[in-house]
């Protein structure tokens, strides 16, 4: 957050010079095709999709958002999100924290960690959980002399889903606590604060906006993830199918109105996503702002 406030004060000092403003022809040139893509990439799928949802009616349109196996995806998409959205944010706030705020032996290699999942291919992810907790896997012996059903069960999608999930808060949180420094936890301490009063007077407070805006990507990933999700699940139908997987099944049984109806809640996932992330950066801004004229309204009174 601070990163991007930071290079648009940077795009704004670079076109306040001759010696560096592009000509009126190229900026509108770039400007032009930045749109194009955006309008022919983005937009317009977008559009088809809700056209192609409709395009038989409105009452197939609901008829396939309430039939048994839509809802049994719907509940199972978010009973994934609601456990692996909060596990991350612990993790990541936490992994921030330490990297931000914290020199250690280990440091880089807990760096490497969070970004794992973004090297890996969801696919590869899930099939190390298959390696893990299938029948012929480390532990898949044990699990199934103890009837604890870990694979193609509601366990290993929330699995698979953490992992893929693991790097949005930390990402986001570790840059923003880096600009801030340790200036004010260390005046709490000095002043007697626990470590517990400083995380959640101090700390907390300064990350709020950041931490709302990585889990807001978290949970957009979470209920969109299908590669590694599609791996471990089994495709049971009704049971441990989510959206993207049951859209997947109706496209593939050529129920091409109930596929396109279920693939607008994604997208509609997707509109309010964008929003809550627009609302967030525009909160974040003005936080920044406000800070920035506190500091120079303390200097100039100092």
């Amino acid at each position: 957050m601070s990163l991007m406030t930071n290079s648009n004060a940077l795009a704004e000092k670079l076109q306040s010079r001759n010696a560096t403003r592009e000509s009126t022809w190229v900026r509108y040139l770039l400007i032009t095709i930045a749109l194009i893509f955006f309008l022919s990439c983005l937009i317009l799928p977008l559009i088809l999709v809700f056209v192609e949802a409709f395009k038989q009616g409105v009452g197939v349109y609901f008829q396939a958002l309430v039939h048994p196996d839509t809802l049994s995806a719907v509940k199972l998409t978010l009973l994934t999100a609601v456990i692996a959205v909060p596990l991350n944010v612990v993790f990541g706030v936490a992994a921030a924290w330490s990297v931000a705020k914290f020199n250690f032996r280990g440091k880089s290699i807990l760096t490497t960690i969070i970004d794992m999942p973004f090297a890996v291919s969801p696919v590869i992810a899930g099939l190390m959980l298959v390696l893990i907790f299938g029948t012929q896997g480390w532990f898949g012996e044990w699990f199934m002399d103890h009837d604890i059903k870990v694979l193609y069960a509601v366990p290993a999608i929330v699995l698979a889903t953490v992992f893929i999930t693991v790097p949005f808060v930390a990402r986001e949180l570790i840059p923003l606590m880096e600009a801030q420094g340790t200036e004010e936890e260390e005046a709490a301490i000095v002043l007697g604060a626990s470590g517990w009063q400083t995380f959640w007077k101090v700390t907390l407070p300064n990350i709020k906006w950041g931490l709302i805006y990585g889990v807001i990507l978290c949970n957009a990933r979470a209920m969109g993830e299908f590669g590694a999700v599609s791996v471990v699940s089994g495709h049971i139908r009704g049971e441990t199918n989510t959206l993207p997987l049951h859209v997947e099944i109706l496209y593939n049984e050529y129920t091409f109105s109930a596929a396109f109806a279920v693939s607008s809640l994604l997208a509609l996932l997707a509109i309010v996503t964008l929003i809550l992330k627009a609302w967030v950066e525009i909160r974040q801004e003005k936080q920044n702002k406000r800070n920035a004229d506190a500091t120079v309204s303390e200097g100039m009174t100092s």
